[in-house]
């Protein structure tokens, strides 16, 4: 059973931050959907319900997603779904079911950038930026690798491009955990690829590391997915390592060739009224 010893609801970021670095056994309370399940006394939960951070807001460049937003409320927000080509949304949406969906927090799932993550996996490929209480903000794939220890998740920032982009994943049935997942995103003519559920935390590539050109040859594009395969793989339960190096070539292949057949943003939405007009409608 969880315990707290003390359970507190600070109102602002800077608060909960600073009870945070005055308790090092301190832990902030999110969705608390995975950590309610540990059975341990936790001398201090502090809850950042009360900090104002459950709205998404569009700016002229960005989406910022307060921490407290639910996989839910981003999962079913059409402005985003449709600017990454519903690749959050195919992330989320067998993961486990919509109450649990309604509870989890998207700042709760980055911030733990636990091995199985979907939501990461998701939010890698894309311009993603996280925004932290002391440390400032720092791009995602900068904290996936280790930034910003003992830190108030405040928000995730997506910055507005012309994206082409897919998730793809391998469940052993529609509500587990992912045996393997990958993230393709073009971008700003580059190529951004990351690979989690290894079972180890999701691993980002692109540039020189990935190798691959906006506009890429079949032999380029071997290359790229045989890195991937190349990536660390472990075994558990769900898969061999030598199976998730099999697995990471083929859903990466898929990922990049269904953003690469992606048209643009604004042809698809032209398209899709045209479509939904009543025949003998002129424009």
């Amino acid at each position: 059973m969880l315990r707290f010893d003390q359970y507190v609801r600070p109102k602002t970021t800077r608060e909960a931050y600073d009870l945070l670095q005055q308790n090092r056994l301190a832990t902030v309370i999110g969705g608390m959907m995975w950590l309610r399940l540990s059975d341990r006394t936790i001398p201090v939960g502090i809850d950042i319900s009360g900090c104002g951070l459950d709205k998404i807001e569009e700016t002229e460049d960005s989406f910022v997603i307060g921490a407290m937003v639910t996989l839910g409320q981003l999962e079913h927000h059409e402005g985003f779904r449709q600017m990454t080509r519903s690749v959050f949304t195919n992330g989320v949406h067998d993961i486990i079911g919509t109450q649990f969906r309604n509870l989890a927090t998207v700042g709760g799932s980055a911030y733990a950038r636990m091995g199985f993550s979907d939501i990461v996996t998701s939010l890698l490929p894309l311009d993603t930026y996280v925004e932290f209480t002391g440390a400032g903000t720092m791009r995602f794939a900068d904290f996936v690798n280790g930034g910003a220890a003992r830190d108030v998740l405040e928000r995730i920032v997506v910055k507005k491009h012309d994206y082409r982009a897919s998730f793809q994943c391998l469940r052993n049935s529609a509500t587990d955990f992912s045996t393997l997942n990958a993230c393709a995103a073009l971008w700003d003519g580059q190529w951004h690829l990351a690979v989690g559920a290894r079972p180890k935390k999701a691993k980002f590539l692109e540039g020189e590391d990935l190798g691959l050109p906006a506009r890429f040859s079949p032999e380029e594009l071997d290359a790229a997915c045989q890195r991937a395969r190349d990536l660390n793989y472990g075994t558990d339960r769900r898969a061999s390592a030598a199976y998730r190096a099999e697995l990471a070539e083929v859903l990466s292949r898929r990922a990049i060739l269904e953003a690469a057949a992606q048209q643009d943003v604004a042809t698809e939405i032209r398209l899709a009224a045209e479509a939904a007009k009543p025949k003998g409608v002129s424009a």
